[in-house]
């Protein structure tokens, strides 16, 4: 990421647009200089004074795409300044806007008049996310390539209901916009398979002891949320991790070093290529007890024995 990165946060209307403001904040404490706009609808929820308070910047609004004290179109002018625009939250209605190429606001205008990656990330009602002519927008819209999604997850809704339409999180968000910087958003992993390890796998001694190591996970999820940016499918074998997963990745949890064996095993057939992040134990338990032992059945010495190399086991 450059020194000085430039963020274009679009906000649309919708409730979650309050956790646009943690996003703002964040990128400006890391050193990118952000700047924003919110449409008519937006501002029934945060306000434009928000958004430059903790940007720095003056925030932008329709009001000010009419304004001819601009030496240069406004929208012509954002569009040339952004590296990278996120849209959070995405309405329906800005959605099928973008699928048909219409602009009829100072958000819309400026994203048809720019060449950089967008990032976007949906938010609305369960019903209205699912609808035929809604995914029909979505999925036309990211055919286009500069735009990348980060989708609605599941939870409770501004109607009291449970299901998908949540606008990802803020730290979702954050870090999906290093990355796209990181990468100018190109896909030159499309096509590729990856297959990632991570995590700290557990040779147990009983139901409730074991060996392992406070491996946390984050290089292996790190690089498989990278590698989901630049366009790769990415699969993820994972033991115990201290980090949340990461997005638009098959996952699959292990604990022992021999369940990581056997899924790195069956998921290699069609891998390019293979990385091994995890933290994988070199040895094991001699023996391990079906029940949890009593305190004073616990051996003096502990009889171990090796585990086969899973990196050598791949390389056959």
């Amino acid at each position: 990421m450059s020194e000085r990165s430039r963020v274009l946060i679009a906000i649309g209307g919708g409730i979650a647009a309050y956790k646009v403001c943690e996003v703002v904040s964040t990128l400006f404490k890391a050193g990118v200089e952000v700047r924003g706009i919110l449409t008519e609808q937006a501002q029934q929820f945060i306000t434009p004074l928000t958004i430059a308070t903790l940007s720095r910047h003056p925030a932008y609004t329709d009001q000010d795409f009419w304004q001819p004290s601009h030496t240069r179109p406004l929208h012509i002018e954002l569009g040339e300044w952004a590296d990278l625009i996120v849209l959070a939250p995405l309405t329906a209605n800005t959605l099928g806007k973008l699928a048909h190429g219409l602009a009829d606001n100072l958000l819309t205008n400026t994203i048809l008049a720019s060449a950089c990656p967008v990032l976007l990330a949906p938010a609305m009602n369960t019903e209205m996310w699912e609808q035929v002519s809604v995914q029909r927008n979505w999925r036309q819209l990211l055919q286009d390539q500069r735009y990348h999604s980060l989708e609605p997850e599941a939870g409770l809704l501004a109607c009291d209901r449970v299901g998908k339409g949540r606008m990802a999180e803020p730290s979702d968000i954050i870090t999906a916009v290093h990355s796209l910087l990181f990468t100018q958003g190109k896909r030159d992993l499309q096509g590729k398979h990856l297959l990632i390890s991570a995590g700290g796998t557990r040779e147990h001694l009983d139901p409730v002891r074991f060996i392992g190591n406070p491996s946390s996970g984050k290089m292996g999820v790190a690089l498989a949320q990278a590698a989901v940016h630049r366009g790769a499918t990415v699969t993820l074998v994972h033991a115990p991790l201290t980090t949340p997963l990461p997005k638009n990745c098959r996952t699959v949890p292990v604990t022992t070093a021999a369940q990581m064996q056997a899924a790195m095993l069956d998921s290699c057939t069609d891998a390019d290529w293979i990385v091994m992040a995890a933290a994988v134990a070199d040895v094991k338990p001699a023996h391990t007890a079906p029940e949890k032992l009593p305190k004073q059945d616990l051996p003096s010495h502990l009889p171990l024995e090796p585990i086969p190399d899973i990196i050598a086991q791949l390389a056959q």
